[in-house]
């Protein structure tokens, strides 16, 4: 095949594989963001908390980083219940869910990070597995499988979410108190404690996220800031409450991102997910998938 071709075709997988881990990224901050409006900015903290789990235990143990996983989210469910309730406590139990709500983010964001600091350094750290070093090979294309392996977990994290949500009555407690609170108490239904199971189900997610970034790539404790902008892109790009639009939206941010870092340069492609905001901001405000 032509050399162009084959940079056009290696791009686009890539990009698709990695629109794969976006789309795991951004599934707790649909939901923290979009359904139950709390603009939680520490959500790529809490990825860099799984990313260091992952990395303590496979270094120490020896555990597989996606055994690990499985492991900490029940824990950082439960963490994340806990952070929503001194935020409902301080904030939103007053009705102050704006500047000062952000700045409670902000704090938790540096606290978690400095702790990872304090903890492990600023040294870039990584996980060994028997799928990071293999690719599979098609002809001129390389399938790496340290970015297949997140691509199947994040898409079965997001179908799992999705499950949950349309097939359960916690699920579609949380879909209705992400529409109408007064409603949900009218059923005899608190929507405080559903919103407190919600939080816990999206920080649980971003724990789990955290592991599948260090199996892409090496981290330290400041790597989660990158992440800030790109999953409220990709969350207001999908439609703010829509899974299916969040993994389209990673899936474009991804194969974007992909092209701009093989024909422009990678120093371009953090632009990308805030180009896409302010596009989908100017033509359809509600996202892809939004009412």
């Amino acid at each position: 095949m032509d050399i162009t071709w084959d940079l056009f075709v290696n791009a686009l997988l890539s990009g698709l594989l990695l629109g794969g881990f976006y789309a795991a990224t951004a599934v707790g901050i649909t939901i923290a963001f979009g359904m139950l409006d709390i603009a939680n900015i520490a959500h790529p903290a809490f990825m860099m908390l799984g990313a260091f789990l992952a990395y303590y235990f496979n270094t120490w143990l020896g555990v597989d980083p996606l055994i690990v996983t499985l492991v900490v989210m029940p824990f950082a469910f439960l963490l994340g219940r806990c952070v929503y309730k001194l935020y409902y406590q301080a904030f939103e139990r007053r009705s102050d869910e704006s500047l000062q709500g952000l700045a409670f983010f902000f704090g938790v964001l540096f606290i978690v990070e400095v702790g990872l600091l304090l903890v492990f350094g600023v040294d870039y750290r990584f996980v060994t597995a028997p799928y990071i070093g293999p690719s599979i090979g098609m002809g001129p294309i390389s399938v790496p499988m340290r970015m297949v392996v997140p691509l199947l977990v994040g898409v079965g994290l997001v179908i799992s979410v999705q499950v949950f949500l349309s097939r359960t009555f916690m699920g579609r407690a949380i879909l209705a108190v992400a529409q109408d609170r007064e409603a949900l108490r009218l059923v005899g239904v608190d929507p405080i404690w559903i919103k407190e199971i919600a939080f816990g189900i999206a920080l649980a997610t971003a724990v789990a996220a955290g592991a599948l970034l260090i199996i892409i790539q090496p981290v330290e404790p400041s790597v989660g800031r990158d992440f800030i902008g790109r999953v409220f892109a990709i969350c207001v790009l999908g439609g703010m409450t829509s899974l299916g639009g969040t993994v389209l939206a990673s899936a474009i941010v991804g194969v974007a991102e992909s092209f701009t870092s093989t024909f422009a340069g990678p120093s371009w492609a953090p632009a990308v997910s805030f180009g896409l905001l302010i596009i989908t901001l100017a033509i359809r405000p509600s996202g892809i998938f939004g009412r």
